[in-house]
């Protein structure tokens, strides 16, 4: 049989492939006195509050399961509006954004509606690894710019500048536009609202398109951060999602808020491609929003940071280091260098299955997320509650001072 090229190109998903290897040794230490700690996958511990939860219910016994509009339910879009006028006091017309199935599907009609074959993608490397493939899949090309902690592992619009191809004489591919994400997977990590104005002024004022992925928006800590793309400028394409703060990941249910001229664009491809969201999800997502719901999100918040504050200095006393204090999100980017040349190991992936192995904790390896010193990198996962993180901060310290 053959392949299409474009398949052949999509690498595995190595964060999937760890978890798989860490699933099969959990059930073999699963009775036993240490069991596995999973910190490898981004998804909350918290399931849909009650709300939520009633309003699926209710859903099904009411028989609100037919198709609806491809750009989803008009009662969520305009709950979704109302979040952003409510959390960040900026207007988003309701007409401007799109219900899809999940941030991934948005991601997609993104790359569809707007990439030529041949056309260049900047990224910041690290990244979240399916977001090049999204651009691979509409036969684009993700360039992939290293970044320093001293960035905050985020693009600057000096190094947009630098990198931007113009399409002259024979070539054929050309620079269409940068995919940033805010806070960012896998550092926890959010671009200055400065520094992303000066990197929009250098895409549009070049013709091209600003796409910021902020699923982890409503799970920022910092003040300074923590405000939605969409307060610049009506042009920058937003990408969100109901599965990290909104604890909905399995619900496959997410959102886009676009330029009013391309939402008919929008539309039409998921008309195509998708139909609709789920509608269940979507009759579920409209109490998301209620009072009580949207104060249970809140207390989660806390505890996520209060996750992050206990876990990072942990790590670093350790001698695993996080160069840079993530200010959403829930994740730890810690440097592992020092200690896979201190136990003889080659890099973060053989790192990282010696802790599944010997420690019983699960953690993901630079590799999936770029190729700038990325295997010098261990990914961990604070989305899980606080006395498994505890119990892994132990076990970490036993290994590595029982293989020095």
């Amino acid at each position: 049989m053959r392949i299409s090229s474009r398949a052949q190109r999509i690498e595995p998903f190595y964060v999937m492939e760890v978890a798989k290897a860490a699933s099969a040794l959990a059930r073999e230490v699963a009775h036993t006195e240490s069991p596995m700690v999973f910190l490898n996958i981004g998804e909350p511990d918290f399931t849909a509050p009650v709300r939520v939860q009633e309003a699926a219910a209710k859903a099904v016994r009411d028989g609100r399961t037919h198709y609806t509009q491809a750009t989803g339910l008009p009662a969520l879009r305009e709950r979704i509006s109302d979040w952003y006028l409510q959390r960040f006091k900026v207007t988003v017309p309701a007409s401007r954004i799109v219900v899809t199935a999940g941030a991934s599907a948005a991601l997609q009609l993104a790359c569809l509606a707007l990439i030529e074959s041949g056309d260049e993608i900047l990224m910041p490397d690290p990244s979240y690894p399916c977001n090049r493939h999204f651009v691979s899949a509409a036969d684009g090309t993700s360039v992939l710019i290293p970044t320093t902690a001293a960035e905050r592992f985020q693009l600057s619009a000096g190094k947009v500048q630098a990198a931007w191809r113009e399409k002259t004489g024979g070539r054929t591919g050309s620079t269409r536009g940068v995919l940033l994400a805010s806070p960012s997977n896998p550092t926890g990590t959010s671009i200055h609202a400065d520094e992303l104005r000066r990197i929009h002024a250098v895409v549009s004022g070049k013709g091209g398109i600003t796409l910021v992925d902020e699923i982890y928006l409503g799970l920022s800590h910092d003040p300074q951060y923590g405000q939605t793309a969409l307060a610049l400028d009506e042009d920058i394409i937003s990408i969100n999602s109901f599965s990290k703060y909104f604890n909905m990941t399995g619900w496959r249910l997410g959102w886009m808020v676009l330029p009013l001229p391309l939402v008919p664009v929008i539309e039409r491809l998921a008309q195509n491609l998708f139909i609709c969201p789920s509608t269940i999800s979507q009759y579920a997502a409209l109490a998301c929003f209620d009072t009580e719901s949207i104060a249970e999100y809140e207390r989660r918040r806390t505890e996520f940071k209060a996750r992050r504050d206990y876990f990072i200095p942990a790590l670093n006393a350790l001698g695993l280091s996080v160069p840079v204090m993530p200010d959403g999100a829930f994740y730890a980017w810690a440097d592992c260098s020092t200690a896979c040349k201190k136990l003889q190991l080659k890099d973060s992936w053989d790192l990282s299955f010696e802790i599944m192995k010997q420690a019983h904790v699960a953690v993901t390896p630079g590799r999936d997320f770029g190729t700038a010193d990325t295997h010098n990198f261990i990914r961990f996962s604070t989305a899980s509650s606080m006395p498994q993180l505890k119990v892994a901060i132990e076990r970490l310290k036993i290994f590595l001072e029982t293989m020095k």
